[in-house]
């Protein structure tokens, strides 16, 4: 996914008897020289490092805690030197302190790229960017809720289920692109202020009701679903989070009993980029 869009780069899919690495290696044909690909803790092995960095693409990956790479060298802004097999990496190692009206929770997290400027790309510069990796979880929401209301797929073969997935892909990038398109005709409208629910609704009137249709013209079905977008446009992106819980797939009102805490709150963020010691 495209963070600053939504948009659908590359997609691949399979059995669960692969893991999602073997899918996401896939994904590298798609890359190039000027990505900088996000990258989650399950795809930040050596190996698929390595992969990604043979493409000429940035990456900037969350690594694991209970990996030791060695402090090679430090630079200015806490980040350091570092090695993964055979690609040379920045580690950023930071503190990150979330503050809700509930009260105060901080992480550390360890983040590894292989842009080794550090005047270029401040640490403080790529740990705010690597937040917006949550966009493509944005995406899985539109797509799994919006657009399937958490239904299954209906098809028991192969060849079905991958006509579904494309189906499904196809109609999500034209909307994206619709949005995309129509936030870029107004001067500091951020595609994330287009709502995919007020474009999806917006499609479906002018498709299965035949909404607006007017017999021998030309139908501007994108230029109806971004003046829809327009004239609905959400506000600026606040910061918020939401407690994350384990899903309960028999039961939706499971979490009531359970007493789990599904509210979002409004957050304040702060980041210390810790500085590490360079082993003797």
């Amino acid at each position: 996914m495209a963070c600053g869009t939504r948009a659908v780069l590359d997609a691949a899919f399979g059995p669960r008897s692969s893991g999602e690495t073997v899918y996401g290696k896939r994904l590298t044909r798609s890359l190039h020289a000027g990505m900088i690909v996000l990258l989650d803790r399950g795809f930040s092995s050596n190996t698929f490092l390595a992969a990604v960095a043979a493409t000429e693409a940035a990456f900037l990956a969350r690594v694991s805690a209970a990996r030791k790479p060695p402090v090679l060298a430090r630079f200015d802004d806490g980040s350091h030197l570092s090695r993964f097999g055979g690609v040379e990496v920045r580690i950023i190692e930071c503190e990150i302190t979330i503050t809700t009206s509930q009260g105060r929770q901080t992480g550390l997290y360890r983040l590894a790229t292989n842009l080794l400027d550090p005047h270029r790309y401040p640490a403080s510069d790529l740990v705010s960017l690597y937040h917006e990796r949550w966009e493509v979880e944005s995406a899985y929401f539109a797509i799994k809720k919006s657009m399937l209301g958490r239904r299954v797929l209906r098809s028991k073969t192969w060849a079905g289920i991958a006509q579904e997935v494309y189906a499904l892909l196809s109609a999500y990038q034209v909307l994206r692109i619709a949005i995309a398109d129509a936030t870029e005709t107004t001067p500091g409208a951020d595609p994330d202020r287009g709502s995919f629910s007020v474009a999806l609704r917006c499609a479906r009137d002018q498709i299965v009701q035949a909404a607006g249709i007017i017999a021998d013209t030309v139908i501007d079905l994108v230029g109806t679903i971004g003046r829809a977008v327009l004239d609905q446009l959400m506000p600026a992106r606040r910061l918020r989070v939401s407690p994350r819980a384990v899903k309960r797939p028999l039961s939706r009102y499971a979490y009531k009993s359970l007493k789990v805490d599904r509210r979002t709150y409004t957050a304040t963020l702060s980041i210390n980029i810790l500085t590490p010691t360079i082993s003797p």
